[in-house]
């Protein structure tokens, strides 16, 4: 009997269990939660399944301008063309930056308007934190931006999802240099020469304390390695592809 009554218990507890379940699933609206129950997390770009030694250095800007011109005549002196994610208040801070960095051959990415955790925000808020900002890169370049990085690197599917919509490749960092703890020029110059491959994509900001002093010295040594070093569009593939569960973005042949 008390076998019996134990059994029952059990199977109602399983049923009462997968009930609650089904009722997040259906009736719940938080993105979080539906995201836990979704059969493919999406994924951003945070490296390329490539063999040619091309590799993608990148540049977050979103306080201060104090060594944007040092970064921009490094570039020129090594022929290198990079990639600069861009603040949309950071756009209306320094227009002639924006306009000399676009002038000089480099890409422009969308790096949101406010500098928001995208992932706590709606999708008409996302939208506007991706249109405020393409506009205004707009106004000054006349190039629509294809590329976006969120802020601190937080994203979700909805983030994801909502931004290809908007014509968007997400693109995170599979070598983040940690130039903003200002530990010096050594430490930055070793963790990216580490840990460089083919398909690298390298996060640095453009007002980090010793850019001016690490940053010849990692174009240099990257390319007497060999190392192509382009803008993130010309590394990623713009279509048939897939993204593995590292975020290494790999052509369907």
């Amino acid at each position: 009997m008390r076998y019996h009554r134990y059994n029952f218990f059990i199977r109602a507890a399983i049923i009462f269990i997968i009930l609650i379940i089904i009722f997040i699933i259906l009736f719940l609206k938080d993105n979080a939660i539906l995201e836990v129950f979704s059969p493919k997390k999406e994924l951003p770009i945070y490296s390329v399944d490539r063999n040619d030694k091309k590799i993608a250095i990148s540049f977050d800007a979103a306080w201060g301008d104090e060594f944007t011109d040092d970064i921009l005549e490094i570039l020129d002196k090594y022929k290198v063309k990079s990639t600069f994610f861009l603040v949309g208040f950071w756009v209306d801070k320094y227009p002639n930056w924006v306009e000399e960095i676009h002038n000089r051959g480099h890409e422009i990415g969308n790096h949101s308007s406010t500098h928001p955790n995208m992932s706590q925000l709606s999708r008409d808020q996302i939208i506007k934190e991706l249109k405020d900002t393409e506009d205004k890169i707009y106004n000054i370049t006349k190039k629509k931006p294809i590329l976006f990085r969120p802020p601190f690197g937080d994203y979700n599917d909805l983030v994801i999802q909502t931004a290809r919509e908007m014509g968007y490749f997400t693109i995170q960092w599979d070598i983040d240099s940690l130039d903003w703890k200002e530990l010096g020029v050594e430490p930055v110059v070793d963790r990216v020469l580490k840990n460089v491959t083919d398909g690298s994509i390298v996060l640095f900001h453009n007002n980090a304390k010793y850019i001016k002093e690490y940053l010849p010295i990692v174009i240099q040594r990257l390319q007497e390695k060999g190392y192509e070093i382009v803008p993130i569009s010309e590394l990623i593939y713009k279509d048939n592809y897939e993204i593995d569960n590292r975020g290494r973005q790999i052509y369907l042949k």
